[in-house]
């Protein structure tokens, strides 16, 4: 499943895709609908790329809504967010009228998936070892409307084996030129095998625990993208509390080790007091 994912690149450079250096993007249909996220859920605007029409070769973008409606009453309650590969494969269902014609690649930067452990839930955030955006293999309705409304959903499949600790299932990622060229060739108006092969699972990519927050929908931050253990109430940064605790405790020890301060004999003047067996105490703040 795939259920949030990030995308907070500027436009430019969403627009330039790191890391597919062949993929030419024309006009972005409705971009100043599109503000950077890191914390896309569904419902949301975010751009796809599609062709701009069946004949014509010619890539476009385009900020569409995250959710097709789905079931005899089409209400907000009632999308699909995700399509399973299973069933797109087969032609079952409503993805049958889609699998044709109407494929599009949702672009991000990764997306969010949460381990159960007992009765807690840990979010992870997957994406690309080398920093190039993901490029998640989708499909895109189209209402009927005398002011037509685009809405998309993801592709998911079987999870890789590096990735089945995680969850069960992933997003179809196209990891090549190639293949995003042959997703998006809508030219012959039907299904094929070839096709197929596409909606496999991709390893080779890097997961870890991102923060709790992020399961609010709403909530925006870069920090939702950053490991869990470099922030500064993270993992890394309580070892690094405890090592300074340590220090402090063994310094301590040390001072209370040094040799006794030589005391003078010489009888002080009368009306002076010796402050010698004073100790000074310094009160230290642990950040």
């Amino acid at each position: 499943m795939c259920g949030r994912y990030a995308l907070g690149l500027q436009r430019a450079e969403i627009r330039a895709l790191p890391g597919y250096p062949n993929l030419e993007i024309g006009e972005w249909v409705n971009e100043d609908n599109f503000v950077p996220r890191y914390n896309i859920a569904p419902n949301s605007l975010a751009p796809v790329i599609r062709r701009r029409n069946a004949s014509s070769p010619d890539l476009q973008m385009q900020t569409m809504r995250w959710g097709i409606p789905c079931g005899k009453v089409h209400a907000k309650s009632q999308q699909a967010i995700n399509a399973r590969s299973e069933n797109i494969m087969e032609g079952a269902g409503m993805w049958n009228k889609y699998r044709s014609s109407n494929r599009c690649v949702v672009v991000s930067q990764g997306y969010y998936e949460w381990q159960t452990k007992g009765k807690v839930k840990l979010p992870h955030f997957t994406k690309h070892a080398d920093g190039k955006v993901m490029l998640m293999a989708g499909l895109y309705h189209v209402s009927d409307e005398t002011i037509p409304n685009y809405v998309f959903a993801i592709i998911t499949t079987s999870a890789s084996t590096s990735l089945s600790w995680l969850h069960d299932r992933q997003p179809v990622i196209l990891t090549s030129d190639a293949d995003v060229t042959k997703w998006l060739d809508t030219s012959s108006n039907a299904w094929s095998a070839e096709l197929g092969k596409l909606l496999r699972p991709v390893g080779g990519l890097m997961c870890y625990q991102v923060p709790k927050e992020i399961g609010k929908v709403g909530t925006e931050s870069s920090a939702f993208v950053q490991p869990v253990a470099t922030r500064k109430d993270g993992i890394e940064a309580i070892f690094a509390k405890q090592r300074t605790k340590q220090k402090d405790n063994k310094e301590g020890i040390k001072r209370k080790r040094s040799p006794s301060p030589v005391i003078s004999l010489v009888p002080e003047p009368a009306g002076k007091e010796d402050e010698s067996h004073k100790t000074e105490c310094k009160k230290l703040k642990v950040e």
